[in-house]
């Protein structure tokens, strides 16, 4: 709620620059659909799944440390979704239900939860972590989520906090662990580049979501501490809202 409260006071929230009718409506409702509906879908049916499927194993790891816990959420969680989005840029049948997250010509907290709707729904990390909860570790799920989509909000946000940190010299040690540990601005926003011949544009990487260490640790990492000037996708065709929400279900017939 801070982010987009800062959003809202310091850069134009509710009509981002080139913003087209079809981006809001995307947005709308690809955010309601997954907070409302796929998520809990999604948490429900795989806590039920490991309750018929290991009924003796329920709330088993309730009285395990907190760090180790957490530490299952990053793997199970964070690190899947890695691989998941790293999959999704090099699998072109993936890409089609991760396009739209891309296809918005700006970097905002809108534009966070903008995918497909069958995006989520295939996401393993969101049914590792129903199993996970249902092994009695629901407790550090309350608070490791609400770290990550923090941490998620504020690197998608078009508020550069980072950049204010950079310019603090007695921060620049602090700065360097922090922009390999976690996503941030600079390296997430490269990511959404549209230019790759920019010299800041990465699509091809900086996949990472809580933690950016994933993307050092197998080498799909770029810092540049800079922003791309540009925003969306590169060299594709145009596509309509209802191709982007409900692909392959949906397909544009001029295409």
């Amino acid at each position: 709620m801070s982010f987009i409260l800062l959003e809202i006071m310091f850069s134009q929230f509710f009509k981002k620059p080139r913003q087209s009718p079809k981006d809001a409506i995307v947005e709308v409702i690809s955010t309601s659909t997954l907070v409302l509906l796929t998520q809990p879908l999604v948490l429900f049916l795989s806590f039920t799944a490991a309750l018929y499927a290991f009924p003796e194993w329920q709330d088993v790891l309730r009285d395990y440390p907190f760090w180790f816990l957490f530490l299952l959420f990053l793997l199970f969680d964070d690190m899947t979704q890695y691989w998941w989005h790293r999959l999704a840029h090099n699998v072109p049948l993936l890409y089609n239900l991760h396009r739209p997250h891309h296809e918005a010509s700006y970097m905002s907290i809108r534009i966070v939860y903008r995918n497909n709707l069958f995006y989520y729904f295939l996401m393993p990390g969101i049914w590792f972590s129903g199993v996970l909860i249902y092994l009695g570790a629901g407790w550090v799920y309350a608070v490791y989520v609400v770290l990550k989509m923090t941490v998620i909000f504020a690197a998608h946000s078009d508020i550069r906090w980072d950049k204010a940190l950079y310019k603090v010299s007695w921060l620049a040690p602090l700065m360097w662990i922090l922009e390999r540990l976690i996503s941030t601005p600079s390296t997430h926003s490269a990511h959404h580049g549209k230019h790759m011949e920019d010299g800041v544009t990465h699509y091809k990487g900086n996949y990472g979501n809580l933690l950016f260490f994933w993307d050092v640790l197998f080498g799909s990492a770029k810092i540049t501490r800079r922003y791309p000037a540009e925003y969306g996708v590169e060299n594709m065709s145009d596509t309509s809202a209802a191709e982007q929400l409900l692909w392959p279900v949906v397909r544009d017939r001029k295409k």
